[in-house]
């Protein structure tokens, strides 16, 4: 007979079952790390072109050399720049953000956009009956205080800078005293550079306010036209980043020096005038 099989005798400890390990942490973080992803895209998604183009800049050039934006200071829509080469791409941003605004059917012959050599024009042009200033009056109407909201709510998320006219016709102004068009065209002037600077444009962003009275006619041929009676500003050109070390010439600065600004009034409130 074969000899005998030894006994083997299993005893088994009580208490708890040993550690497990880290992983499930590991499994945890890799959840928490795609959600943010999953956020992150959705949020881009939801965001204006102008922000999707700084955040994927930044991706491209992480370095800031590109002359697209998000080039390493926020990574968003205020490192963007008016220069020639995007002029027409701002234009169209600032044609949409004016649709938005309410009685866009009845404003939107009033409002002008051109490139122009010394950078972006907007022009908010008066009805015969007025659209963004009263006659005679140098505060911005409802209308007024709308669309200059509007832009400057668009135009401080840019680092340009900014100058502001005034316009008249070749109407005289009807008030008493010494007040007149050169003076009515500074206020209505001044006046939207204050509430754009209340509603969004940087403190240090408008660098001149003109008063022109009638002196530069949007219809020479028909100086008594209402149009001819307008607020515009002037999104001013931005030089380029710098290639091979040497900046390149602005466009603005090639068109020459800008007109020499108009001294403003004091401001003590004109009489009630029809203009």
């Amino acid at each position: 007979m074969g000899q005998p099989r030894p006994v083997v005798i299993v005893k088994k400890k009580g208490g708890h079952g040993g550690h497990h390990g880290g992983a499930w942490k590991v499994a945890y973080a890799d959840f928490v790390t795609a959600m943010m992803a999953l956020f992150i895209v959705l949020w881009l998604l939801n965001s204006s072109k102008q922000v999707q183009e700084a955040v994927g800049g930044y991706f491209k050039d992480p370095t800031g050399t590109s002359k697209k934006v998000g080039n390493g200071k926020n990574g968003t829509g205020e490192n963007f720049m008016l220069t020639k080469d995007n002029m027409n791409q701002i234009k169209d941003e600032l044609q949409k953000a004016v649709r938005k605004v309410t009685d866009f059917e009845k404003l939107k012959n009033q409002i002008e956009m051109t490139v122009t050599a010394e950078g972006l024009r907007i022009e908010l042009m008066e009805s015969e009956k007025g659209t963004f200033f009263a006659s005679g009056e140098a505060l911005p109407s409802e209308d007024g205080r709308q669309i200059l909201m509007m832009l400057a709510q668009e135009l401080g998320k840019l680092p340009n800078t900014v100058s502001i006219e005034g316009h008249t016709d070749s109407k005289p102004y009807s008030g008493r005293g010494s007040y007149s068009n050169w003076e009515l065209s500074a206020d209505r002037a001044n006046a939207a550079r204050r509430m754009m600077q209340e509603n969004g444009l940087g403190p240090r962003q408008v660098t001149q306010v003109r008063g022109y009275a009638d002196q530069r006619l949007r219809k020479p041929a028909a100086p008594e036209d209402p149009s001819n009676r307008r607020i515009s500003v002037v999104v001013q050109y931005l030089d380029k980043p710098e290639k091979d070390g040497k900046p390149e010439t602005t466009v603005a600065a090639a068109a020459g020096p800008p007109p020499k600004p108009v001294p403003l009034p004091s401001p003590a409130a004109p009489a009630p005038a029809k203009h």
